[in-house]
């Protein structure tokens, strides 16, 4: 499947702001499943774009220096992504848990998608016991990866109860579990901190979910903005393996990675400096349309 998607994030500021030097993450990942097949970056009114190096995490990322005073500033991304994921499949010959968490710790990779990564707590997702209590049922060391998986994702799913009001961008997960009410990336962060409680290494993925169903099915939670879900490593076979809690459902053909990484801090769309004196306001938009007409 082909889709167009574009991304929209305007700011509009209280007063001059005098200089700003920012981080886009704004150009999706290469990753299995998924390719680029176009992209185009847009900055108005003015902005100095160039490439920079992504320190943490496996991202695109764009530096945008403004040096000349603005009120507004409007950030537009638009990219066409083929996408060819299927849904994965839990079988009996599946790595249990305890195998995968094993092989991680053994894992001798230095890329930054090496699994060793991503067994640790960081500093948006904390240690959490109360977290650990209660997404262990699910995490039997002797059940296959992929059954666990999914079943933590479908219960997080029906526990939790998606409010765009509940939180914030800065809510750690200890609170929205607490509240059992959130967004996606609250859901993301804190079956993150049970799979790194039992051991197991789990990314968190930002990125994208199709706007506009297929006929005759529900449309997906997250749509109209970007999205967050969890990467759990199942091993060398099935390497990383995608589940979005909010929905309770595989990272398949309607999801596309922009980014991954630790958290949330890592692979943000949007961050940096901005010197000014006044409040500022931000509104995003994305919008991901199917190729009606496209092979595949």
């Amino acid at each position: 499947m082909l889709y167009d998607i574009r991304h929209i994030t305007r700011f509009d500021y209280g007063g001059n702001v005098k200089f700003a030097r920012c981080n886009l993450r704004l150009k999706p990942i290469d990753w299995p499943g998924q390719s680029l097949e176009e992209y185009a970056l847009t900055v108005e009114p003015v902005g100095r774009l160039s490439p920079a190096r992504a320190e943490a995490g496996l991202a695109n990322v764009t530096r945008l220096v403004i040096d000349t005073p603005v009120r507004s500033l409007t950030i537009e991304s638009r990219s066409r992504m083929r996408v060819d994921r299927l849904v994965p499949v839990a079988s009996p010959d599946d790595p249990t848990l305890a195998e995968v968490a094993a092989l991680a710790r053994a894992s001798r990779d230095l890329s930054a998608a090496s699994p060793a990564n991503y067994l640790f707590p960081s500093p948006l997702i904390p240690l959490d016991h109360a977290i650990a209590a209660y997404c262990a049922p699910d995490l039997d060391p002797a059940r296959g990866a992929l059954e666990a998986g999914i079943a933590l994702a479908r219960r997080i799913q029906d526990d939790f109860t998606f409010d765009a009001t509940a939180t914030l961008v800065d809510t750690p997960p200890h609170e929205a579990f607490l509240k059992r009410k959130g967004v996606c990336q609250d859901f993301a962060q804190i079956m993150i901190t049970g799979l790194r409680a039992a051991g197991l290494p789990a990314a968190y993925a930002s990125g994208y979910i199709r706007t506009i169903p297929p006929a005759g099915q529900p449309r997906l939670v997250g749509a109209d903005a970007t999205h967050a879900w969890v990467l759990l490593w199942c091993g060398p076979v099935h390497g990383w393996v995608g589940l979005d809690p909010t929905n309770g459902i595989w990272m398949a053909g309607d999801h596309i990675v922009m980014a991954v990484g630790r958290d949330y801090a890592e692979i943000a769309p949007v961050d940096g400096v901005v010197l000014g004196s006044q409040a500022q306001n931000m509104a995003v938009s994305v919008d991901v349309a199917p190729l009606a007409n496209a092979e595949g």
